[in-house]
């Protein structure tokens, strides 16, 4: 384990914000907590036997094996974002094997790619470490651009390739996403019945979020809701980007809101932002992942260690970070990755 007093020195002038935040909106004893044997709270549930055991492969694999916490490698940008955007910064990623021994050289949880990616290497891997495979995508060669998630693969082909997860995407608020929940919710509930877990990528997209020059679609409030609808669709994971900023349903004029929403279960503190996003996961009971962001370059090992400052001490389940490491060499997208690790693995730092 890296020396976490040093990882904890690039916070600079942040450090005590973080570090002696203590949470008075939501406190930590109303929400369930990260523990080592998290996944047994899923024995109350409907989750067979075959999912149950699956989760426990998720969360007992890797550097933060029997933590509670998760690491995973997510590389679905190629399609995303372009293999060209995507992978120019490191062209050795073109490879997908590359993309799966970074994962397994990290220590990770699990690596989650897409159907094409993992099925090419699962014979030889799936056995080594958790698959989840990314079954619906936006797909960027379409103009005018549009965004949209499409299902690229089966519930069934992830099965039959090993994998232990498989992971979607819904657009919460655009105007197909009617669609792509009735869409993820049968593939869900599919690959319940086969054993998998399910992990959704929970994000907000809709143009109209936006106003003046403030980009909604990442505030506290509408995050949060999107992680209580991605809940309801029987996520055992959810993906949620950090939070930004709040009053999105105020600042647009839609939904419905309670002014304590903003006083009593929030602050403009980023951890208090966060536990927002967590207590709308079922008070906790379904683990929620903040993302890792693009990479900045310079600034990258900093921000990756914020962000799992923020989400460990917001009682988050850990940090799903791609960019940031497969977009830089080999050996120090395995130092930024265990960096990460690192700060869940640190019992200096607490849950706020």
């Amino acid at each position: 384990m890296e020396d976490i007093d040093r990882l904890l020195e690039l916070l600079g002038d942040k450090k005590d914000f973080l570090l002696n935040h203590v949470c008075k909106t939501v406190t930590k004893d109303q929400i369930q907590l990260p523990h080592p044997s998290f996944t047994d709270s899923f024995l109350q549930s409907n989750r067979n036997g075959q999912t149950i055991r699956s989760l426990t492969q998720l969360y007992n694999h890797g550097r933060l094996s029997g933590t509670g916490y998760l690491s995973i490698l997510p590389v679905d940008q190629g399609i995303e974002h372009t293999a060209g955007s995507s992978f120019t910064p490191n062209p050795m990623y073109f490879d997908p094997e590359n993309i799966v021994k970074l994962a397994m050289e990290a220590g990770c949880n699990a690596i989650a790619s897409t159907m094409g990616t993992l099925a090419l290497l699962s014979r030889k891997y799936a056995h080594k470490i958790p698959f989840v495979v990314k079954i619906n995508h936006n797909e960027l060669l379409t103009y005018p651009k549009k965004y949209d998630q499409i299902m690229f693969a089966s519930v069934k082909d992830a099965w039959n390739m090993g994998a232990v997860a498989i992971g979607a995407t819904v657009y919460f608020g655009s105007a197909e996403s009617d669609r792509q929940i009735i869409e993820v919710s049968k593939a869900f509930e599919e690959a319940h019945n086969l054993g998998m877990a399910t992990i959704l990528w929970c994000y907000s997209r809709n143009n109209s979020f936006v106003k003046d020059n403030v980009d909604y679609n990442s505030a506290a409030d509408i995050t949060a809701q999107a992680n209580y609808l991605g809940v309801s669709l029987q996520a055992d994971i959810i993906k949620q980007k950090l939070p930004t900023s709040n009053g999105g349903f105020t600042a647009i004029g839609f939904g419905k809101t309670d002014p304590e929403m903003y006083t009593k279960l929030t602050s403009d503190h980023p951890i208090d932002l966060c536990r927002y996003q967590v207590l709308n996961c079922y008070a906790g009971r379904i683990g929620m992942i903040n993302s890792g962001g693009e990479s900045k370059g310079a600034s990258d090992f900093k921000e990756a260690v914020q962000s799992a400052i923020i989400n460990k001490r917001a009682g988050g389940s850990g940090i799903i970070m791609g960019r940031k490491a497969f977009q830089r060499p080999f050996n120090d997208g395995v130092k930024i990755l265990n960096a990460v690790q690192d700060v869940y693995l640190a019992k200096v730092i607490s849950i706020a």
